[in-house]
């Protein structure tokens, strides 16, 4: 499968995808926004790839990588916490270089899989989760039009501090 726009597009996970993987999963920068708290091995990532083929309806959740033009992946974003029943999904993104942020990218994406969404998926509503310091994605999800549903507070724990998350839904036509 692949999801394509202007400048950006989004594919399945494939074996090559191995090392950036391994390096995203890995850098303890990203940690905070994606719950990992230890180290990925790769052969757990490779045991991973090997099963992102897997259908969305049995696993409930989907990664598709981020390619800039040259189809050079920067990134991942995903839908997760599937719920075909009442029709909707998180959705996370992360782009890995920080060279690559804040040139459209991410708004490709995010336009690209919630098109997919909701056209494909039939899903209602798409949210995500955002932590309340992480300005960047907070502006990404307002800009592609998800609306502030809520703040959990005190939510994250980081080094010893909790933090607020913030609450987006985005609703198909």
């Amino acid at each position: 499968m692949i999801l394509k726009g202007k400048h950006t597009s989004l594919r399945a996970l494939e074996p090559g995808d191995l090392d950036f993987l391994f390096e995203l999963e890995n850098n303890s920068d990203i940690w905070e926004i994606s719950g990992t708290i230890t180290p990925y091995s790769r052969h757990v990532l490779k045991q991973y790839l090997d099963n992102a083929h897997r259908d969305i309806y049995e696993v409930k959740q989907l990664r598709l990588a981020i390619c800039n033009g040259t189809n050079k992946v920067i990134g991942f974003i995903d839908l997760f916490d599937f719920d075909p029943k009442h029709r909707r999904a998180g959705i996370g993104i992360v782009i890995l270089d920080k060279s690559d942020r804040k040139n459209g990218h991410g708004s490709e994406a995010v336009s690209l899989l919630c098109e997919y969404a909701f056209k494909v998926l039939n899903l209602n509503q798409v949210y995500a989760n955002v932590g309340e310091d992480n300005q960047a994605s907070v502006q990404l999800f307002k800009k592609m039009g998800f609306e502030l549903a809520g703040i959990k507070k005190d939510w994250i724990l980081v080094v010893g501090k909790f933090k607020n998350e913030l609450l987006f839904q985005k609703f198909g036509k």
